[in-house]
């Protein structure tokens, strides 16, 4: 019997670091190809690409012949796209844009199985509970997944303590392009006046005893928010590596 414990989720409690990729490209081939390198964990974004379910689906399988763990982003906290992307097998959510205590609370429910929730119950014809062959499911999926939320804007880092309170959410996700043209640096995640926002989140929802994540191909800045106590940090971007590197190859053979 596989084990389908969630590492990821029970790795971020024990505090511990997890080294991440950010994978954009919307293709399991490619997303296999990075899965080769086995990074702690990997995010696959449906949220600034055209990644949809089937797509994450065939991403899932690609990755699970290797030793690295899934999130997944949806484009926005939908409670169908979230039952959709759960009955798939995604253990951990990392949903955009949560700017209010209210919103997080919301999605905890939609994570969670009735009576602690309204996730829709429709495990039994689900690749999730490999369609019905895992017995145990429905008792332990609530406490199964990892919620993630990300706080990117004004009005998310202004009730960022609010938030991080919320019972059920298992870490927050600090995202440096929004805050930083929140703060008027657009374009410019590495200026100090970003920098020290940033800082003082992760202090804040450490205060909470709640994980603090990041996407920072600064390997400077990502040791920097290591040092700080981060624990999912992803270093890279597949699309973005790919590009620098054919054009770095491409360049090196010119006059």
């Amino acid at each position: 019997m596989p084990d389908y414990t969630n590492r990821f989720k029970k790795s971020l409690k024990a505090g511990e670091a997890n080294i991440g990729l950010w994978i954009s490209i919307p293709d399991p081939f490619t997303t296999e190809i990075c899965a080769t390198a086995e990074f702690d964990w990997m995010l696959l974004d449906g949220e600034h690409t055209p990644t949809d379910p089937l797509t994450i689906l065939s991403q899932l399988q690609a990755c699970a012949a290797y030793n690295t763990q899934v999130v997944a982003r949806p484009p926005i906290g939908q409670t169908h796209l979230i039952k959709q992307l759960l009955d798939l097998g995604v253990q951990n959510l990392l949903i955009p844009m949560v700017d209010t205590a209210e919103q997080a609370r919301e999605l905890v429910q939609a994570v969670r199985y009735p009576p602690h929730g309204i996730r829709g119950v429709g495990y039994g014809s689900a690749r999730v509970s490999r369609w019905d062959s895992r017995k145990d499911y429905v008792k332990i999926a609530n406490d199964d997944v990892c919620l993630l939320v990300q706080a990117e804007t004004a009005t998310g880092l202004s009730n960022l303590d609010a938030i991080c309170a919320v019972e059920g959410v298992d870490g927050v996700f600090l995202g440096p392009s929004d805050i930083s043209a929140a703060l008027g640096h657009l374009g410019n995640p590495g200026h100090p006046d970003v920098v020290a926002t940033i800082e003082r989140g992760i202090t804040t929802i450490l205060k909470h005893g709640k994980a603090a994540g990041i996407l920072t191909p600064d390997r400077t800045l990502a040791q920097h928010y290591l040092k700080l106590g981060c624990t999912f940090v992803a270093v890279g971007v597949d699309a973005r590596t790919l590009a620098l590197g054919v054009r770095e190859l491409r360049a090196s053979f010119k006059n």
